[in-house]
């Protein structure tokens, strides 16, 4: 008999942890969120990794989901487009049903395709080229959505601005290759060029690089007086250095890449002057007030750059699941553009295509070491 029951007892034990494992994930949702956790681009995966994170503690203290408790995976796909998509079936392998991200628009628009395929929302805080929206629409996409603008928007706003405050200097117009880089700076050029004004120079660089004194050396050549880069925080960060080394004092004007403390302490002292574009400081309004508090005191963290669009991807996320009644993609899609979404942000509305109903862009300006508004601009 002894032989007999201790194989029972075990085969008991085995069905009651697998009678148990259900229930508990029936109780809980799992969300993702994905970018460059490691990295030159890093920085900014802290960012939406931080942001998630809170957005879920916050909701799972209110009481969660449809009575039930997120549960968030990460994943880093180090803004490498090749990496984007097995990042992707990665989290949809782990059971997500949202996805806040990626980072780069060139991650995001191959990752899309998997979570589109996967019956996955996606809702990027920082991915701001036309294409991701554009194109999933124009293949009758519907739950592909940002918290942050578009660079058709971006471009617009810096364009005719520079056409303006640099009538009959030499411009010049360098970019990364990249998706975000190279969109952002072409539709700049478009729009300046629109406003009237031609640029002197137009130029590729590879990102990585650690010498661009050959860039330098064209645009000393070129007679340049207003560089305006589309790319990242670290190649921005290099050009001016070098210029400034080079004795090539041009002012260099970026977009919202830029916004991070981390360029600053790449250029040093280049850094002084430097401008971009972005959104208005959601740090500063009464909505993100608490949340703000929150980071700054109990996580000592600076919800900088796209930390609180991140917040926000989740936490409008979790409004429309909770008035769908439901995680479908489909039917939490047409729920957001139903309607105006409190969040962290502002009021958010979000238009056919899943790009926000509003977007404004200000300047900033790095000095001693910061960036801030600037203001008469």
């Amino acid at each position: 008999m002894r032989k007999l029951t201790l194989p029972l007892l075990a085969a008991a034990a085995v069905a009651a942890a697998l009678s148990v494992s259900p229930v508990k994930a029936a109780d809980t949702i799992t969300v993702g969120m994905a970018g460059p956790i490691t990295g030159d681009l890093a920085e900014f995966g802290a960012q939406l990794k931080r942001g998630a994170e809170r957005a879920v503690a916050d909701i799972n203290a209110s009481g969660g989901v449809l009575g039930k408790q997120l549960k968030l995976e990460t994943g880093d796909d180090q803004c490498d487009p090749k990496q984007a998509p097995i990042v992707a079936n990665d989290l949809v392998s782990k059971g997500v049903v949202f996805v806040a991200g990626h980072f780069c628009s060139g991650s995001s628009i191959p990752a899309s395709s998997v979570y589109q395929e996967e019956g996955v929302l996606q809702i990027t805080p920082a991915s701001t080229n036309p294409k991701l929206t554009d194109d999933a629409a124009a293949k009758g996409w519907k739950t592909v959505f940002r918290t942050c603008g578009r660079d058709d928007q971006q471009g617009s706003f810096a364009g005719p601005w520079i056409a303006e405050h640099f009538k009959g200097k030499n411009v010049a117009i360098v970019h990364d290759k990249s998706p975000y880089g190279q969109g952002l700076a072409d539709l700049t050029k478009a729009a300046m060029n629109k406003a009237g004004m031609q640029e002197a120079l137009y130029e590729a660089i590879t990102p990585g690089e650690q010498d661009y004194t050959a860039l330098v050396t064209k645009m000393k050549q070129a007679k340049i007086d207003v560089i305006y880069f589309g790319g990242y925080h670290p190649e921005a960060a290099l050009i001016v250095k070098q210029s400034r080394d080079q004795g090539l004092e041009a002012p260099l004007l970026s977009g919202d890449s830029l916004n991070t403390q981390e360029f600053a302490t790449l250029a040093g002292k280049a850094s002084d002057g430097v401008m971009f574009t972005n959104a208005a400081e959601a740090r500063n309004l009464p909505s993100a007030a608490a949340v703000v508090k929150e980071f700054r005191d109990q996580d000592k963290f600076e919800p900088e750059g796209y930390t609180l669009s991140t917040y926000a991807a989740v936490q409008v996320w979790a409004q429309a699941v909770a008035k769908a009644g439901t995680t479908d993609a489909a039917k939490v899609a047409d729920t957001l553009r139903s309607q105006q979404w409190d969040t962290v942000i502002g009021k958010l509305g979000f238009d056919a295509k899943g790009d926000l109903t509003a977007a404004t862009y200000v300047w900033y300006v790095f000095k001693d070491g910061k960036y801030s508004e600037a203001t008469g601009m």
